[in-house]
């Protein structure tokens, strides 16, 4: 099999997402006069935020209800009165200056791209991906960075791969690879389209569903070694 097509995800896979939000949430306190711990504030927020995705990705959550839900949760806990819109907006300002790319990133990306066509999708928020995301030093390799919220889709659902694949004008699924580090997002959304996926996994978690990727890697470059593999054997 040979791939022409490769599909990205963004956060936790290309760009460190954690990274970016600690300073965001740090630079939004300090705006709001609310003392700064990051022993306590990064990992609770990182609970709050990650469980607040996941009823998105259920269905259970516009993301409009997302930008301020889950700053409510997070003051809710702290036992504080500041008001979640205001904060998000002060947030979600600072987060989309925030880009921040693996050390490997643009090595594999540059060396991809050079033989594949690449694409981003990423479960997010217009006004913040784009500015991350178009500000990179990575985006000139993509031919298309398609985000959640400007289309009114999000992974798993399959109509996102639809989407993304009908811009390219590729319509053999059978040569296209999805990439990324969410099993419930990218892999299930991947593997619903019927597309190969590959699950970036560098803390070696436990997969605890009832699917599985048809690769699985620790170390980003190993994409090559897949890529270059079914290439090679295709010629």
């Amino acid at each position: 099999m040979k791939y022409e097509v490769l599909i990205f995800d963004a956060d936790d896979t290309l760009f460190d997402f954690k990274k970016s939000e600690s300073y965001a949430i740090e630079k939004a306190m300090k705006d709001f006069n609310i003392a700064y711990d990051k022993s306590v504030h990064i990992p609770l927020y990182h609970k709050v935020n990650h469980d607040i995705w996941k009823e998105f990705e259920q269905g259970n959550m516009t993301q409009e209800e997302l930008k301020s839900e889950r700053f409510r949760r997070f003051f809710d806990i702290l036992g504080l009165n500041d008001d979640p819109v205001s904060f998000s907006k002060t947030y979600m300002k600072y987060l989309g200056n925030a880009s921040f790319l693996y050390e490997k990133s643009e090595t594999i990306v540059k060396k991809l791209s050079n033989t594949h066509r690449l694409a981003i999708i990423t479960n997010g928020l217009t006004e913040v991906q784009e500015n991350r995301i178009s500000k990179s030093d990575i985006a000139h390799y993509f031919e298309e960075i398609v985000i959640s919220e400007s289309v009114k889709l999000s992974k798993p659902n399959p109509e996102i791969f639809s989407y993304t694949l009908g811009k390219m004008n590729h319509h053999d699924k059978n040569s296209v690879l999805m990439i990324g580090d969410s099993l419930t997002s990218d892999i299930k959304g991947g593997a619903i389209f019927g597309i190969d996926t590959c699950w970036y996994n560098p803390r070696k978690s436990a997969n605890p569903f009832g699917f599985a990727p048809t690769y699985e890697i620790h170390d980003l470059n190993s994409i090559a070694d897949i890529v270059y593999l079914t290439l090679n054997r295709v010629l």
